[in-house]
């Protein structure tokens, strides 16, 4: 009884803490302080008191984080454009100002990652668009491979794109000769996940892909000395001529392969970091896969 008397001050005070506490009997105040069912109840009630407060006073700073994040995807992709996008990084045209501008945007878009675990993300997968790279990035790599072979004066990469589908991608990059002839340079590679952030990707096999020829931009002079390779063409043995139609293979396995790590993930933008922290930054080219539950996978050691 002692006991009892002594527990109904600090009952009666949590008990006082609800508004209609006056409204009870005096039975029921009796009742609760003796039944430990009761008293559980009420320190049930208490704690989904404090976790609405916390979820309704949480509310406004997600909504101002999620603003800020939207903010900063604009603010990165405005750079870009300032920076003479695409045509301007691969001729080496962007200023020091502009990169050092672009690289900051990319800083403050990467501490708002809404992806923890990015590399087993279903968001990964799709259809990306180069926006800015590297001199440790594949996509240098194919601009490279295009430049060492043709004048800038007269090759013009028009823009590059991955597809990343099942530990696999594939660098497509798209260039013109004399503005008359088109190809297609395509590098493969494998992906091995080695953890929530990090990837390991070896290259498999690049494709220099057989010209198409714009036959209405062939300028006057010269459509004499086209129609003459296009009936030698024409003439050559099947094998070769088959061969020549597949594109020239180089293959690449065990040559050459990198890691590197996802700083950013969403539905539109993904953000690369090589082993020396210089970061690439993709654009979405097509809708993204639904955002369903990641799976669990062993990474690579």
């Amino acid at each position: 009884m002692a006991s009892l008397q002594a527990s109904l001050p600090s009952i009666s005070a949590i008990w006082s803490s609800f508004p209609d506490s006056s409204s009870m009997n005096s039975a029921s105040i009796v009742t609760l302080t003796s039944s430990p069912a009761n008293d559980r109840r009420i320190r049930r009630r208490l704690r989904c008191k404090a976790m609405v407060q916390q979820a309704v006073q949480g509310a406004p700073a997600a909504y101002a984080k999620e603003m800020e994040r939207l903010s900063a995807k604009e603010s990165l992709l405005l750079a870009f454009k300032d920076a003479g996008g695409f045509e301007a990084l691969v001729a080496g045209k962007t200023t020091n100002m502009q990169q050092i501008d672009v690289n900051e945007r990319i800083t403050g878009l990467e501490r708002l990652n809404p992806t923890p675990r990015p590399t087993t993300s279903p968001f990964l997968e799709g259809r990306w668009n180069f926006e800015w790279f590297g001199s440790g990035s594949p996509g240098f790599f194919v601009a490279r491979f295009i430049f060492e072979r043709f004048p800038p004066t007269l090759a013009n990469l028009s823009n590059m794109d991955v597809v990343i589908k099942d530990g696999k991608a594939n660098i497509t990059a798209n260039f013109k000769l004399l503005n008359s002839i088109e190809s297609k340079f395509s590098l493969s590679t494998k992906l091995l996940v080695e953890g929530p952030l990090r990837l390991k990707e070896e290259y498999i096999e690049g494709i220099l892909e057989s010209p198409t020829v714009i036959e209405e931009t062939i300028p006057e002079q010269l459509k004499g000395a086209f129609n003459q390779a296009v009936t030698t063409v024409q003439q050559l043995p099947a094998p070769i001529r088959d061969a020549i139609s597949g594109g020239l293979r180089i293959p690449l396995s065990g040559t050459f392969q990198r890691l590197f790590m996802i700083s950013y993930l969403d539905e539109e933008i993904l953000i690369i970091r090589d082993a020396s922290g210089i970061p690439e930054v993709l654009t979405r080219l097509d809708p993204p896969s639904s955002p369903i539950e990641e799976p669990i996978t062993e990474y690579e050691s």
